[in-house]
């Protein structure tokens, strides 16, 4: 094994294999056990796009709230999903079809093109140009806006999607779809989440579907894959500890190198940085 690829498996937490019952019964208690630590919150909130992640992530919630409600007598715990299309959404089928798995207690509906537009505009008017990329990263920070605001009307905690097949290379936008209260797939790659929702019954299109993050309205369905340029069955076995070619190991080292900055809470005079002259 190389030796970084060691300092990342540490750091992610990836498990080699997996039991999917015993991790689905870790995320759930861990839901659970953040609610029973901060007695006043009261909801998760998590936004949906139905993808493999947040579609398992919000299963997760669900369970955890409907095993709160039963333990504590408490109707008041509720699991708030919320689509959050800009415009029309491509995918809008899989979004409905994983709330229709997920039965959360509340289903939102809150679009984001207005939003995002009159901050595009206002930049523009002040002399600033925003490329496609950059207006992606402003969708994806008014998404967490919106979630955060719904948290703050339910006594609420934002529940991220982040896992180890994303984090590793901070393959999200930073304070937008990386910025969460609590992350219940830390820890997991992306065949292991496959296997967590298949044990639970999710329909098949909704885990076998292409991975896209559908923020450039440039290329709309570009695949993570292609993005990230490496495979996730590559990233997968890295992370679990297999080989996998030089080229592929040396792209996600490269990935991992990169991003280091998104896995870091803001810098202060007491945190150590390299330098690159």
């Amino acid at each position: 094994m190389r030796p970084l690829q060691k300092k990342i498996i540490a750091y992610e937490h990836v498990l080699p294999e997996i039991d999917p019952q015993v991790e689905i019964r870790r995320s759930v208690d861990f839901l659970k056990n953040y609610l029973k630590a901060n007695p006043f919150l009261k909801s998760y909130v998590l936004g949906i796009s139905g993808g493999q992640d947040s579609t398992l992530t919000g299963k997760l919630c669900q369970m955890a709230i409907t095993e709160m409600r039963q333990e504590t007598g408490d109707d008041s715990y509720q699991f708030i999903a919320v689509r959050l299309p800009y415009g029309v959404q491509a995918d809008a089928q899989d979004a409905a079809d994983a709330i229709s798995f997920q039965k959360p207690d509340q289903d939102l509906i809150v679009n984001i093109k207005e939003a995002v537009d009159a901050t595009v505009s206002s930049l523009n008017t002040a002399g600033q140009e925003i490329t496609d990329f950059n207006k992606g990263n402003i969708k994806a920070r008014e998404r967490m806006i919106v979630q955060y605001a719904i948290a703050g009307a339910h006594n609420g905690a934002v529940v991220g999607t982040d896992h180890a097949a994303e984090n590793f290379s901070g393959f999200y936008t930073k304070y937008g779809d990386g910025a969460a209260d609590l992350t219940p797939l830390f820890r997991l790659d992306k065949r292991q989440g496959k296997q967590m929702l298949k044990e639970l019954g999710c329909p098949k299109h909704l885990y076998l579907k292409t991975p896209t993050a559908d923020l450039e309205e440039d290329k709309p369905d570009l695949p993570d894959e292609i993005a990230l340029g490496v495979s996730y069955n590559d990233v997968d076995n890295y992370l679990e500890g297999r080989e996998v070619s030089p080229e592929a190991a040396e792209k996600i080292e490269a990935l991992w190198r990169k991003s280091e900055h998104k896995r870091h809470l803001p810098i202060s005079v007491f945190d150590n940085f390299s330098i690159n002259n």
